[in-house]
């Protein structure tokens, strides 16, 4: 009996430990955790100065530097020099913010696009398609916005 209790004890924190290193990679969980436990998500982070775009802007297209479509209000551009391309970023300054279908912002962008300007610690925030969808966000531009590193993601960012 005591040899059963105590294999079911260590098959229990073998999948307690394995259920927090994938938790660990799951940014929507990441903000439920910090939501519940008042923290908020930690990783490699950057003060970077903000600028907005969006679709039709001198020449801005559909696609991102990956090839893929531009998300408004999650895909971002970066230096990939300072910042990873495909990296998931929590961007603090932006929860709470409209997003265009009458939600609340998250907090999070995805690393997926460059730009000629965009060099050092620079960030710009893909606010969808005209400059109307600018308005949500136009507090931001050309703030001061603390930008963390909370994952990576593979493919094209979701919509």
């Amino acid at each position: 009996m005591r040899r059963r209790l105590a294999a079911l004890a260590t098959l229990s924190v073998f999948f307690l430990d394995s259920n927090a290193q994938a938790a660990s990679s799951d940014p929507v969980g990441d903000l439920i955790m910090s939501v519940v436990t008042g923290a908020l998500p930690s990783g490699p982070g950057w003060n970077l100065k903000a600028t907005l775009y969006h679709a039709g802007a001198k020449g801005v297209g559909a696609l991102d530097a990956l090839g893929c479509k531009v998300v408004a209000m999650r895909t971002v551009a970066v230096d990939k020099t300072l910042i990873p391309r495909r990296s998931v970023l929590f961007i603090k300054e932006t929860v709470g913010m409209k997003m265009p279908d009458g939600s609340e912002h998250d907090g999070y962008w995805y690393a997926s696009d460059v730009g000629g300007a965009i060099k050092g610690q620079r960030i710009d925030l893909f606010t969808g398609s005209g400059a109307r969808s600018m308005g949500p966000a136009r507090a931001l531009n050309l703030a001061s916005l603390t930008a963390v590193k909370v994952g990576e993601f593979k493919g094209c960012p979701p919509d």
